[in-house]
C-alpha cells in the first residue's frame, strides 16, 4: 500500500473530510429502488432486456429495478433524464450504443457530451438485425428487395425505430450504397416499426433480432437476410448479407448499461459484476441464445473504449451521409 509524505497525508485526509456524500461510494450500495430509464417505447429490444435483466437485479439485491420508458425525439428524452440524474448509482440507461451515439452527435451535442457525460457500466447483448419485409412485398432476397426499391424510386416505406437510431442508420448505409430512396417513416422505438410493418402500413426494416424475431416466427414478417458476419444459431436458415451478394454489411444492437458522468468507480464496478454474473447463469444464455443475442457482459474500460469507436464510426457515418435521403 503506497505511503503519503507527511504534507500528502494531511492533503488526503482533508480531501477525505471535504469529500461530499456524492464522491464516495456507498458501501451498501444498493439501499433503495434503481430506476432504469428506455428511452424508447415498451416491446423493443431495449425494454425487452432491462426487464430481464432487471428482474435478475431484483432477486440478487432485494431491491426493486424500476423500469421506465421514456420515449420522445429520437432518444434524446431518455438521455437527459440520464445524464442530468445524480450519479449515484440509482438512475440508469438500458440502450442501443449506436442509437444513443448517433441521437447525441445529431440532436444532443450541445447538452450532452458523450465522454464526459456518461459512466459505461458494461454491453449487455449483441443482436443482429434482422432486414424483413412485409409478406405481400415481391422480393424473397437481398438484391430482389434492392432491384425493387430502385424500380420504384420513393414507393418503399421504409419503418425506422426513430431517426438517429442503428436500424435507420443501417438502412442508410444500404441505400447510400446502392443508390436506393425509400420514404422513412420514423416511428418511437422498434416495437413501433415492427408493427408499422406487420400490419402493412410500412413494407421494410432493420431492427433488433429481439424485437423481430417473434412476428417472423408468426408469418407476420418476412425475413430477407441477417446483418451478422455469420448465421445465427436462432435462425440457421436465414442468409447472410454477405451469402446474400452484399459483402461487408455488418450491424446490430449492441445493447448496454449507462449510468451519469462521474458515478463512482465503485458502484459501476459492482452494478457491472453483477450483471455480468446474470449473463452467464444458464437460464439466461439460453433465453438470450433463443432469441439471438450473445450475452458480452464487457468491463467499463472495454464498454468505453467501444463507445470511442462507435462514436468515431457513426460521426463518419453522418458526415458521408448528410444531404442524402434520411
Amino acid at each position: 500500500m503506497p505511503k503519503f509524505p507527511a504534507r500528502g497525508a494531511a492533503l488526503a485526509i482533508l480531501a477525505a473530510i471535504c469529500a461530499g456524500p456524492a464522491d464516495a461510494a456507498d458501501p451498501a450500495y444498493p439501499v433503495k429502488p434503481i430506476r432504469m430509464i428506455i428511452a424508447n417505447v415498451a416491446g423493443g429490444t431495449s425494454d425487452i432486456l432491462a426487464r430481464v435483466i432487471g428482474a435478475k437485479l431484483t432477486e440478487s439485491w432485494g431491491q426493486q429495478i424500476i423500469v421506465d420508458n421514456r420515449p420522445g425525439a429520437s432518444g434524446l428524452i431518455g438521455n437527459e433524464l440520464l445524464v442530468k440524474a445524480p450519479p449515484d448509482g440509482y438512475t440508469l440507461l438500458m440502450a442501443d450504443f449506436g442509437s444513443t451515439t448517433t441521437t447525441v452527435l445529431m440532436h444532443g451535442k450541445a447538452a450532452i457530451d458523450l465522454q464526459r457525460d456518461y459512466a459505461p457500466v458494461t454491453i449487455v447483448s449483441y443482436s443482429p438485425h434482422l432486414f424483413c419485409v412485409h409478406p405481400s412485398v415481391p422480393a424473397n432476397n437481398v438484391k430482389a428487395v434492392i432491384a425493387l426499391a430502385k424500380a420504384q424510386p420513393g414507393k418503399l416505406n421504409f419503418a425506422t425505430a426513430g431517426q438517429t437510431t442503428a436500424p435507420h442508420w443501417a438502412g442508410i448505409l444500404l441505400a447510400s450504397r446502392y443508390g436506393i430512396d425509400w420514404t422513412y417513416i420514423p416511428g418511437k422505438g422498434g416495437a413501433q416499426a415492427v408493427l408499422d410493418v406487420a400490419s402493412g402500413q410500412a413494407d421494410v426494416l432493420f431492427n433488433g433480432m429481439l424485437a423481430t424475431l417473434p412476428y417472423v416466427k408468426s408469418g407476420k414478417l418476412k425475413l430477407i437476410a441477417i446483418t451478422s458476419a455469420k448465421r445465427n444459431a436462432a435462425l440457421p436458415d436465414a442468409p447472410t448479407f454477405a451469402e446474400s451478394g452484399v459483402p461487408d454489411f455488418v450491424t446490430g444492437s449492441w445493447q448496454g448499461i449507462l449510468a451519469p458522468g462521474k458515478t463512482p468507480p465503485e458502484i459501476v464496478a459492482r452494478l457491472q459484476a453483477e450483471t455480468h454474473r446474470i449473463l452467464f447463469t444458464p437460464d439466461i444464455k439460453e433465453k438470450l441464445a433463443g432469441q439471438g443475442a450473445d450475452p458480452m457482459g464487457t468491463t467499463p474500460a472495454e464498454t468505453a473504449e467501444f463507445m470511442r469507436r462507435e462514436r468515431e464510426r457513426m460521426a463518419k457515418l453522418i458526415k458521408d451521409s448528410a444531404g442524402k435521403n434520411q
